[in-house]
């Protein structure tokens, strides 16, 4: 099985502040229930933050092994490698964002069976839209842990055969970048 990598080291700017342990409408702060889901699909999850503050200290009452990253400020890539560099006997990575707190489980486990099936990558898609969390077979742990910047894993995405899973989960397309966006979204 893979290993979950939650990114969870943003700073939030076009949310207004640190949006990591914003209250849902059920009150569980965002990051964690981001970590539950990707928890409850995964043995080994484990979330890249920026310091041992109080999101560490949340993600570790939930079973999550953190990582601290001080190198996270500089981007994305640097916490994709990281996460992998702290899991790198993985057979496989799932990454996941920590401000997307309704994936649903079962749509994590269906990019995890994707890539036991032999998907180089894999991702949800939803509607026709790209979704999260991208999943990563072994072969491409030493390519991932050399990311750094802001872009991610964009340039990986586009240089090989990625595995699209249909998937009837809003979750895997909706994230939380302004306040607005924690509202309830419209049926489709």
């Amino acid at each position: 099985m893979p290993v979950g990598i939650l990114l969870a080291a943003g700073k939030g700017r076009r949310f207004g502040g640190d949006k990591r342990l914003h209250p849902l409408a059920d009150g569980t702060p965002m990051v964690v229930a981001a970590a539950r889901a990707l928890s409850a699909a995964l043995p080994r999850t484990l979330a890249v933050v920026r310091e041992a503050d109080e999101v560490a200290q949340r993600l570790a009452r939930e079973g999550v092994e953190v990582i601290c990253c001080p190198a996270a400020a500089g981007g994305m890539g640097h916490s994709i490698a990281c996460g992998v560099a702290a899991s790198a006997e993985a057979d496989g990575w799932l990454i996941a964002l920590g401000d997307m707190p309704w994936v649903r489980p079962e749509s994590i486990a269906a990019v995890a069976a994707a890539l036991a099936e032999g998907a180089p990558v894999a991702r949800p898609c939803y509607t026709g839209r790209h979704g999260h969390p991208v999943g990563f077979s072994a072969p491409f742990g030493s390519d991932l842990q050399r990311l750094d910047g802001d872009n991610g894993a964009r340039h990986l995405l586009r240089s090989v055969h990625v595995v699209e899973i249909p998937c009837t989960d809003p979750g895997v397309i909706r994230d939380v970048d302004d306040p607005r966006h924690l509202q309830p979204s419209p049926p489709r």
